[in-house]
């Protein structure tokens, strides 16, 4: 049995391979998501301010086992811990600047339902599992168990443009707060 919210001391470390240089400056894409609110949320729509999308791989679920070999990945650990500290992070991102904060992977809504209402997640997490955003950004991908994933990377984006991006991001439980210190400088 897996325990999601710890993270193992060995973990490999994601290097950069220069797979989202190219995304500062880029305007967000006109693409609408269904989130695990019910809701559907429209890029072009966001509105002024900053808004923070982290991207993640997968969140495992308590008696399911993870893809083969998935500790062994860069990066690919820790989705559930890395969601608990934006939760946790929450109201201080929000008095930071940030507008809206959402959590994004390629999972179903329906899937991610069930771990925002395990995690207590105060804000929506969106499900892009045509990959919709990455293909329109070329977002860094990778594949386990035959099943491509985004890699974990955070853009914030400013008016509808992303602004800064964090990527990778390592390690993943400690990464709102690396967020919210950038927010706040």
């Amino acid at each position: 049995m897996v325990d999601f919210t710890t993270l193992p001391d060995d973990l490999p470390v994601p290097v950069d391979d220069g797979a989202a240089d190219h995304l500062p400056g880029t305007a967000l894409p006109a693409i609408t998501l269904p989130s695990t609110t019910g809701d559907r949320v429209d890029f072009k729509k966001l509105g002024s301010g900053r808004t923070v999308i982290y991207l993640y791989p997968m969140t495992g679920r308590p008696g399911v086992e993870l893809p083969a070999g998935w500790d062994d990945i860069p990066g690919a650990r820790g989705c559930s811990t890395e969601a608990c500290s934006f939760r946790d992070h929450f109201q201080d991102l929000r008095g930071a600047g940030a507008t809206h904060v959402f959590g994004l992977s390629s999972q179903t809504t329906e899937y991610q339902q069930e771990m925002a209402e395990r995690l207590r997640l105060p804000f929506p997490v969106l499900s892009d599992v045509d990959f919709s955003l990455g293909t329109a950004l070329s977002l860094p991908t990778f594949t386990a168990s035959g099943e491509p994933l985004y890699k974990r990377l955070t853009l914030i984006v400013s008016d509808g443009v992303i602004e800064h991006v964090f990527y990778p991001v390592f390690p993943p439980n400690t990464h709102a707060q690396e967020v919210l210190t950038w927010l706040r400088t």
